[in-house]
Protein backbone atom coordinates (compact mmCIF):
# COMPACT_ATOMS: atom_id res chain seq x y z
CA UNK A 1 0.00 0.00 0.00
CA UNK A 2 1.20 3.51 -0.85
CA UNK A 3 0.70 5.38 2.40
CA UNK A 4 0.67 8.76 0.69
CA UNK A 5 -2.29 7.66 -1.39
CA UNK A 6 -3.98 6.03 1.61
CA UNK A 7 -3.65 9.23 3.66
CA UNK A 8 -4.95 11.36 0.78
CA UNK A 9 -7.96 9.07 0.36
CA UNK A 10 -8.58 9.11 4.12
CA UNK A 11 -8.50 12.92 4.14
CA UNK A 12 -11.07 13.06 1.35
CA UNK A 13 -13.21 10.38 3.00
CA UNK A 14 -13.10 12.19 6.36
CA UNK A 15 -14.66 15.31 4.83
CA UNK A 16 -17.57 13.27 3.45
CA UNK A 17 -17.84 10.99 6.50
CA UNK A 18 -18.30 14.02 8.77
CA UNK A 19 -21.69 14.63 7.12
CA UNK A 20 -22.89 11.01 6.90
CA UNK A 21 -26.27 10.58 8.58
CA UNK A 22 -26.66 8.65 11.81
CA UNK A 23 -28.78 5.88 10.30
CA UNK A 24 -26.11 5.15 7.67
CA UNK A 25 -23.37 4.92 10.30
CA UNK A 26 -25.51 2.68 12.49
CA UNK A 27 -26.35 0.45 9.53
CA UNK A 28 -22.62 0.16 8.77
CA UNK A 29 -21.84 -0.83 12.36
CA UNK A 30 -24.63 -3.41 12.35
CA UNK A 31 -23.34 -4.90 9.10
CA UNK A 32 -19.81 -5.00 10.53
CA UNK A 33 -20.95 -6.92 13.62
CA UNK A 34 -22.92 -9.36 11.48
CA UNK A 35 -20.00 -9.91 9.10
CA UNK A 36 -17.59 -10.56 11.99
CA UNK A 37 -19.98 -13.15 13.43
CA UNK A 38 -20.50 -14.84 10.05
CA UNK A 39 -16.77 -15.06 9.36
CA UNK A 40 -15.69 -15.95 12.88
CA UNK A 41 -14.08 -19.23 11.81
CA UNK A 42 -11.88 -17.45 9.25
CA UNK A 43 -10.86 -14.87 11.83
CA UNK A 44 -9.98 -17.52 14.42
CA UNK A 45 -7.95 -19.45 11.82
CA UNK A 46 -5.97 -16.31 10.96
CA UNK A 47 -5.40 -15.66 14.64
CA UNK A 48 -4.16 -19.22 15.20
CA UNK A 49 -1.56 -18.61 12.49
CA UNK A 50 -0.42 -15.45 14.28
CA UNK A 51 -0.29 -17.26 17.62
CA UNK A 52 1.73 -20.14 16.19
CA UNK A 53 4.25 -17.77 14.65
CA UNK A 54 4.44 -15.69 17.85
CA UNK A 55 5.16 -18.80 19.93
CA UNK A 56 8.03 -19.81 17.65
CA UNK A 57 9.37 -16.26 17.96
CA UNK A 58 9.04 -16.55 21.77
CA UNK A 59 6.75 -13.57 22.18
CA UNK A 60 6.40 -12.58 25.85
CA UNK A 61 3.53 -14.28 27.70
CA UNK A 62 1.53 -11.05 28.35
CA UNK A 63 1.69 -10.18 24.65
CA UNK A 64 0.64 -13.69 23.67
CA UNK A 65 -2.38 -13.35 25.92
CA UNK A 66 -3.30 -10.04 24.28
CA UNK A 67 -2.82 -11.52 20.82
CA UNK A 68 -5.40 -14.29 21.26
CA UNK A 69 -8.67 -13.48 19.44
CA UNK A 70 -11.00 -16.45 19.79
CA UNK A 71 -14.75 -16.87 19.38
CA UNK A 72 -15.46 -15.34 22.79
CA UNK A 73 -13.37 -12.28 21.96
CA UNK A 74 -15.17 -11.90 18.63
CA UNK A 75 -18.54 -12.06 20.39
CA UNK A 76 -17.36 -9.49 22.91
CA UNK A 77 -16.17 -7.20 20.10
CA UNK A 78 -19.53 -7.49 18.36
CA UNK A 79 -21.34 -6.61 21.59
CA UNK A 80 -19.17 -3.50 21.82
CA UNK A 81 -20.06 -2.52 18.26
CA UNK A 82 -23.78 -2.90 18.89
CA UNK A 83 -23.49 -0.83 22.05
CA UNK A 84 -22.12 1.95 19.82
CA UNK A 85 -25.20 1.68 17.62
CA UNK A 86 -27.35 2.38 20.68
CA UNK A 87 -25.40 5.51 21.61
CA UNK A 88 -26.41 8.98 20.38
CA UNK A 89 -24.51 10.35 17.40
CA UNK A 90 -21.83 12.68 18.81
CA UNK A 91 -21.64 14.76 15.59
CA UNK A 92 -23.55 18.03 15.29
CA UNK A 93 -24.35 18.47 18.98
CA UNK A 94 -24.90 22.09 20.06
CA UNK A 95 -22.43 22.59 22.90
CA UNK A 96 -23.29 26.24 23.52
CA UNK A 97 -25.39 29.02 21.98
CA UNK A 98 -24.97 32.75 22.49
CA UNK A 99 -26.85 35.74 21.11
CA UNK A 100 -24.35 38.45 20.20
CA UNK A 101 -27.08 40.81 19.08
CA UNK A 102 -30.60 40.53 17.72
CA UNK A 103 -30.36 38.26 14.67
CA UNK A 104 -26.66 37.43 15.28
CA UNK A 105 -26.15 34.09 17.00
CA UNK A 106 -22.99 32.11 17.78
CA UNK A 107 -23.01 28.34 18.19
CA UNK A 108 -20.32 25.88 19.27
CA UNK A 109 -21.10 22.59 17.50
CA UNK A 110 -19.35 19.21 17.81
CA UNK A 111 -17.61 17.81 14.74
CA UNK A 112 -15.13 15.00 13.98
CA UNK A 113 -11.39 15.58 14.31
CA UNK A 114 -10.74 14.24 10.80
CA UNK A 115 -8.10 11.59 10.12
CA UNK A 116 -6.92 9.59 13.13
CA UNK A 117 -3.70 7.60 12.97
CA UNK A 118 -3.58 4.85 15.60
CA UNK A 119 -0.54 2.69 16.36
CA UNK A 120 -1.44 -0.14 18.72
CA UNK A 121 -0.07 -3.29 20.30
CA UNK A 122 -0.80 -6.95 19.72
CA UNK A 123 -4.52 -6.90 20.60
CA UNK A 124 -6.64 -7.51 17.47
CA UNK A 125 -9.76 -6.45 19.39
CA UNK A 126 -8.24 -2.96 19.51
CA UNK A 127 -8.59 -2.78 15.72
CA UNK A 128 -12.31 -3.53 15.96
CA UNK A 129 -12.85 -1.01 18.76
CA UNK A 130 -10.84 1.75 17.14
CA UNK A 131 -12.33 1.42 13.67
CA UNK A 132 -15.92 1.26 14.95
CA UNK A 133 -15.41 4.27 17.22
CA UNK A 134 -13.90 6.25 14.36
CA UNK A 135 -16.81 5.33 12.09
CA UNK A 136 -19.49 6.33 14.59
CA UNK A 137 -17.70 9.60 15.36
CA UNK A 138 -17.26 10.44 11.68
CA UNK A 139 -13.47 10.09 11.57
CA UNK A 140 -11.31 8.33 8.98
CA UNK A 141 -8.68 5.96 10.39
CA UNK A 142 -5.17 4.85 9.48
CA UNK A 143 -4.33 1.85 11.67
CA UNK A 144 -0.99 0.18 12.37
CA UNK A 145 -1.16 -2.96 14.48
CA UNK A 146 1.70 -5.04 15.79
CA UNK A 147 3.48 -7.28 13.28
CA UNK A 148 2.70 -10.28 15.49
CA UNK A 149 -1.04 -9.85 14.63
CA UNK A 150 -0.62 -9.27 10.90
CA UNK A 151 -2.91 -12.07 9.68
CA UNK A 152 -5.68 -11.31 12.18
CA UNK A 153 -5.54 -7.57 11.59
CA UNK A 154 -5.56 -8.04 7.83
CA UNK A 155 -8.75 -10.10 7.78
CA UNK A 156 -10.47 -7.88 10.36
CA UNK A 157 -9.68 -4.69 8.45
CA UNK A 158 -10.92 -6.27 5.22
CA UNK A 159 -14.21 -7.40 6.75
CA UNK A 160 -14.84 -4.07 8.50
CA UNK A 161 -13.98 -1.95 5.46
CA UNK A 162 -16.12 -3.98 3.05
CA UNK A 163 -19.17 -4.04 5.34
CA UNK A 164 -18.96 -0.30 5.98
CA UNK A 165 -18.65 0.62 2.29
CA UNK A 166 -21.58 -1.67 1.46
CA UNK A 167 -23.67 0.35 3.92
CA UNK A 168 -22.76 3.67 2.29
CA UNK A 169 -19.62 4.80 4.14
CA UNK A 170 -17.15 6.61 1.82
CA UNK A 171 -14.34 4.42 0.46
CA UNK A 172 -10.91 5.16 1.83
CA UNK A 173 -12.17 5.84 5.37
CA UNK A 174 -10.11 2.92 6.75
CA UNK A 175 -6.60 1.78 5.85
CA UNK A 176 -4.31 -0.76 7.49
CA UNK A 177 -0.56 -0.11 7.61
CA UNK A 178 1.76 -3.08 8.08
CA UNK A 179 5.39 -1.91 8.17
CA UNK A 180 7.53 0.25 10.45
CA UNK A 181 8.59 2.34 7.47
CA UNK A 182 4.95 3.29 6.96
CA UNK A 183 4.76 4.49 10.56
CA UNK A 184 7.72 6.79 9.97
CA UNK A 185 6.01 8.13 6.84
CA UNK A 186 2.75 8.60 8.72
CA UNK A 187 4.44 10.72 11.38
CA UNK A 188 5.53 13.19 8.70
CA UNK A 189 2.03 13.65 7.25
CA UNK A 190 0.85 16.60 9.32
CA UNK A 191 -1.09 17.96 6.32
CA UNK A 192 -3.19 14.79 6.02
CA UNK A 193 -3.41 13.36 9.57
CA UNK A 194 -5.05 15.32 12.37
CA UNK A 195 -4.28 13.19 15.43
CA UNK A 196 -1.95 10.32 16.35
CA UNK A 197 -2.95 7.86 19.08
CA UNK A 198 -0.01 5.62 20.08
CA UNK A 199 -0.57 2.65 22.40
CA UNK A 200 2.62 1.12 23.77
CA UNK A 201 5.56 1.58 26.12
CA UNK A 202 6.83 4.87 27.53
CA UNK A 203 9.80 4.76 25.17
CA UNK A 204 7.54 4.11 22.19
CA UNK A 205 5.15 6.97 23.00
CA UNK A 206 8.06 9.34 23.60
CA UNK A 207 9.55 8.31 20.25
CA UNK A 208 6.25 9.14 18.53
CA UNK A 209 6.01 12.53 20.26
CA UNK A 210 9.61 13.39 19.42
CA UNK A 211 9.24 12.53 15.75
CA UNK A 212 6.03 14.20 14.62
CA UNK A 213 4.38 17.61 14.40
CA UNK A 214 0.97 15.97 14.54
CA UNK A 215 -0.86 16.27 17.90
CA UNK A 216 -0.44 13.07 19.94
CA UNK A 217 -3.03 11.62 22.31
CA UNK A 218 -2.19 8.60 24.39
CA UNK A 219 -0.70 6.96 27.42
CA UNK A 220 2.41 4.91 27.94
CA UNK A 221 2.61 2.75 31.07
CA UNK A 222 -0.36 1.83 33.20
CA UNK A 223 1.20 1.94 36.66
CA UNK A 224 -2.00 1.76 38.71
CA UNK A 225 -2.29 1.71 42.50
CA UNK A 226 -4.72 0.51 45.15
CA UNK A 227 -4.33 2.30 48.47
CA UNK A 228 -5.86 0.60 51.53
CA UNK A 229 -6.61 3.34 54.04
CA UNK A 230 -6.75 3.14 57.82
CA UNK A 231 -10.14 1.96 58.99
CA UNK A 232 -10.92 0.34 55.62
CA UNK A 233 -13.18 -2.70 55.44
CA UNK A 234 -10.42 -5.28 54.98
CA UNK A 235 -12.62 -7.90 53.32
CA UNK A 236 -13.71 -5.26 50.80
CA UNK A 237 -10.07 -4.24 50.36
CA UNK A 238 -9.08 -7.85 49.66
CA UNK A 239 -11.73 -8.25 46.96
CA UNK A 240 -10.77 -4.97 45.31
CA UNK A 241 -7.03 -5.71 45.42
CA UNK A 242 -7.50 -9.21 43.99
CA UNK A 243 -9.80 -8.03 41.21
CA UNK A 244 -7.61 -5.02 40.37
CA UNK A 245 -4.54 -7.23 40.12
CA UNK A 246 -5.84 -10.59 38.93
CA UNK A 247 -9.05 -10.20 36.92
CA UNK A 248 -6.87 -9.71 33.81
CA UNK A 249 -3.21 -9.04 34.52
CA UNK A 250 -2.03 -8.14 31.00
CA UNK A 251 -3.88 -4.83 30.69
CA UNK A 252 -3.03 -1.22 31.47
CA UNK A 253 -5.72 -0.79 34.15
CA UNK A 254 -4.52 -3.72 36.28
CA UNK A 255 -3.01 -2.71 39.63
CA UNK A 256 0.78 -2.95 39.87
CA UNK A 257 1.38 -1.50 43.36
CA UNK A 258 -0.61 -1.90 46.58
CA UNK A 259 -0.15 0.77 49.25
CA UNK A 260 -1.27 -0.08 52.78
CA UNK A 261 -1.68 2.32 55.70
CA UNK A 262 0.54 1.28 58.61
CA UNK A 263 -2.47 1.20 60.94
CA UNK A 264 -3.97 -1.80 59.09
CA UNK A 265 -0.78 -3.42 57.77
CA UNK A 266 -0.50 -6.12 60.47
CA UNK A 267 -4.09 -7.23 59.92
CA UNK A 268 -4.37 -6.81 56.16
CA UNK A 269 -1.04 -7.94 54.72
CA UNK A 270 -1.34 -11.65 55.74
CA UNK A 271 -4.93 -11.72 54.46
CA UNK A 272 -3.90 -10.08 51.17
CA UNK A 273 -0.86 -12.36 50.77
CA UNK A 274 -3.00 -15.49 51.11
CA UNK A 275 -5.57 -14.22 48.59
CA UNK A 276 -3.00 -13.11 46.02
CA UNK A 277 -0.83 -16.21 46.29
CA UNK A 278 -3.91 -18.38 45.72
CA UNK A 279 -4.11 -16.58 42.36
CA UNK A 280 -0.44 -17.26 41.64
CA UNK A 281 0.74 -13.69 42.25
CA UNK A 282 4.33 -13.09 43.34
CA UNK A 283 4.64 -10.28 45.88
CA UNK A 284 7.57 -7.88 46.25
CA UNK A 285 7.47 -5.79 49.40
CA UNK A 286 9.17 -2.86 51.11
CA UNK A 287 11.06 -3.38 54.39
CA UNK A 288 7.98 -2.69 56.52
CA UNK A 289 5.93 -5.11 54.43
CA UNK A 290 8.55 -7.81 54.89
CA UNK A 291 8.43 -7.34 58.67
CA UNK A 292 4.84 -8.57 58.51
CA UNK A 293 4.83 -11.12 55.68
CA UNK A 294 7.51 -13.25 54.06
CA UNK A 295 7.89 -11.92 50.51
CA UNK A 296 10.70 -10.94 48.13
CA UNK A 297 12.27 -7.52 48.53
CA UNK A 298 11.01 -4.71 46.31
CA UNK A 299 13.57 -2.45 44.65
CA UNK A 300 13.26 1.18 43.67
CA UNK A 301 12.62 0.04 40.10
CA UNK A 302 9.56 -1.96 41.17
CA UNK A 303 7.62 1.17 42.10
CA UNK A 304 7.93 2.40 38.50
CA UNK A 305 7.29 -0.93 36.75
CA UNK A 306 4.24 -2.00 34.78
CA UNK A 307 4.45 -5.78 35.20
CA UNK A 308 1.45 -6.85 33.08
CA UNK A 309 1.99 -10.16 34.84
CA UNK A 310 1.24 -12.00 38.08
CA UNK A 311 3.61 -9.79 40.07
CA UNK A 312 2.72 -6.98 42.44
CA UNK A 313 4.74 -4.59 44.60
CA UNK A 314 3.54 -3.65 48.11
CA UNK A 315 4.48 -0.69 50.27
CA UNK A 316 3.40 0.22 53.80
CA UNK A 317 2.87 3.97 54.17
CA UNK A 318 2.53 6.05 57.31
CA UNK A 319 -0.35 8.21 56.07
CA UNK A 320 -2.69 8.97 53.19
CA UNK A 321 -0.48 11.93 52.32
CA UNK A 322 2.43 9.51 51.94
CA UNK A 323 0.31 7.27 49.71
CA UNK A 324 -0.68 10.20 47.51
CA UNK A 325 2.92 11.38 47.29
CA UNK A 326 4.02 7.88 46.22
CA UNK A 327 1.32 7.73 43.53
CA UNK A 328 2.10 11.18 42.17
CA UNK A 329 5.81 10.33 42.03
CA UNK A 330 5.74 6.81 40.57
CA UNK A 331 2.33 6.54 38.92
CA UNK A 332 1.62 7.06 35.25
CA UNK A 333 -1.54 9.12 35.68
CA UNK A 334 -3.75 6.23 34.58
CA UNK A 335 -6.00 4.82 37.33
CA UNK A 336 -5.61 4.89 41.11
CA UNK A 337 -7.92 3.57 43.82
CA UNK A 338 -8.54 4.29 47.50
CA UNK A 339 -10.30 1.78 49.75
CA UNK A 340 -11.60 3.67 52.76
CA UNK A 341 -14.54 3.78 55.17
CA UNK A 342 -14.44 7.59 55.07
CA UNK A 343 -15.99 9.21 51.99
CA UNK A 344 -14.42 12.58 52.83
CA UNK A 345 -10.96 10.98 52.81
CA UNK A 346 -11.84 9.35 49.51
CA UNK A 347 -12.74 12.70 47.99
CA UNK A 348 -9.53 14.25 49.36
CA UNK A 349 -7.60 11.41 47.71
CA UNK A 350 -9.34 12.20 44.42
CA UNK A 351 -8.57 15.90 44.78
CA UNK A 352 -4.84 15.36 45.29
CA UNK A 353 -4.02 12.34 43.10
CA UNK A 354 -3.03 13.57 39.65
CA UNK A 355 -4.51 10.80 37.49
CA UNK A 356 -7.07 10.60 34.74
CA UNK A 357 -9.18 8.09 36.70
CA UNK A 358 -9.47 8.02 40.50
CA UNK A 359 -11.81 5.55 42.22
CA UNK A 360 -13.29 5.13 45.70
CA UNK A 361 -14.01 1.60 46.93
CA UNK A 362 -14.02 -0.16 43.56
CA UNK A 363 -11.62 -2.02 41.28
CA UNK A 364 -9.16 -0.27 38.97
CA UNK A 365 -10.41 -2.61 36.23
CA UNK A 366 -13.53 -0.44 35.81
CA UNK A 367 -11.33 2.06 33.96
CA UNK A 368 -12.54 1.12 30.51
CA UNK A 369 -14.53 2.81 27.76
CA UNK A 370 -17.08 0.02 27.44
CA UNK A 371 -17.68 -0.11 31.20
CA UNK A 372 -18.01 3.69 31.28
CA UNK A 373 -20.79 3.44 28.71
CA UNK A 374 -18.66 5.03 26.00
CA UNK A 375 -19.26 2.06 23.68
CA UNK A 376 -15.55 1.19 23.54
CA UNK A 377 -12.31 3.13 23.57
CA UNK A 378 -9.67 4.12 21.08
CA UNK A 379 -7.22 4.19 23.96
CA UNK A 380 -6.72 5.70 27.40
CA UNK A 381 -5.26 9.17 27.60
CA UNK A 382 -3.06 10.37 30.44
CA UNK A 383 -2.60 13.69 28.64
CA UNK A 384 -4.13 16.90 29.93
CA UNK A 385 -5.66 18.08 26.71
CA UNK A 386 -9.18 17.76 25.30
CA UNK A 387 -9.59 14.09 26.31
CA UNK A 388 -8.45 12.28 29.46
CA UNK A 389 -9.02 8.72 30.67
CA UNK A 390 -10.80 6.26 28.35
CA UNK A 391 -11.20 7.95 24.98
CA UNK A 392 -14.54 7.04 23.46
CA UNK A 393 -16.74 8.91 21.02
CA UNK A 394 -16.55 12.23 22.83
CA UNK A 395 -12.74 12.12 22.86
CA UNK A 396 -12.69 11.80 19.06
CA UNK A 397 -14.69 14.99 18.63
CA UNK A 398 -13.66 18.63 18.35
CA UNK A 399 -15.94 21.56 17.63
CA UNK A 400 -16.66 24.38 15.20
CA UNK A 401 -17.82 27.90 15.96
CA UNK A 402 -20.81 28.63 13.73
CA UNK A 403 -22.26 32.13 13.47
CA UNK A 404 -25.69 32.83 12.01
CA UNK A 405 -26.36 36.42 11.00
CA UNK A 406 -28.83 38.60 9.16
CA UNK A 407 -26.39 40.94 7.36
CA UNK A 408 -24.39 42.31 10.31
CA UNK A 409 -20.94 43.88 9.79
CA UNK A 410 -18.24 44.63 12.35
CA UNK A 411 -18.15 48.34 11.42
CA UNK A 412 -21.52 48.79 13.14
CA UNK A 413 -19.98 47.55 16.40
CA UNK A 414 -16.71 49.52 16.17
CA UNK A 415 -17.79 53.10 15.36
CA UNK A 416 -18.42 56.07 17.68
CA UNK A 417 -22.06 55.06 18.10
CA UNK A 418 -21.28 51.35 18.20
CA UNK A 419 -24.04 48.87 18.77
CA UNK A 420 -23.54 46.94 22.03
CA UNK A 421 -23.24 43.17 22.14
CA UNK A 422 -25.88 41.40 24.21
CA UNK A 423 -23.86 38.19 24.84
CA UNK A 424 -27.02 36.47 26.01
CA UNK A 425 -26.93 32.71 26.54
CA UNK A 426 -29.47 30.83 24.48
CA UNK A 427 -31.19 27.53 25.16
CA UNK A 428 -31.34 26.73 21.48
CA UNK A 429 -30.15 23.99 19.16
CA UNK A 430 -28.16 24.95 16.06
CA UNK A 431 -30.31 22.77 13.82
Amino acid sequence: MDIQQAAARAKEAAIRLAAVKTDVKNLALTKIAKALEERAEEIVAANRADLARAETEQLAAPLLKRLRFDADKIAEACTGIMSLVALPDPVGITLSATELDAGLELYRVSCPIGVIGVIFESRPDALVQISSLCLKSGNAALLKGGSEAVETNRILAGIINAAAIEAGIPGGWLALLETRDQVAEMLAMDESIDLIVPRGSNAFVKHIMDNTNIPVLGHADGICHVYVDKGADLDMAERIVVDSKCQYVAVCNAAETILVHQAVAAAFLPQMKKALEEKGVAIRGCEKTREVIDVAAATEADWATEYLDTIVSVRVVKSMDAAMAHINRYGSGHTDVIVSADRARGIRFMDYVDSGDVFFNCSSRFSDGFRYGLGAEVGISTNKIHARGPVGLEGLMIYQWRMMGTGQIVADYACDNARPFTHRKLEKDFR
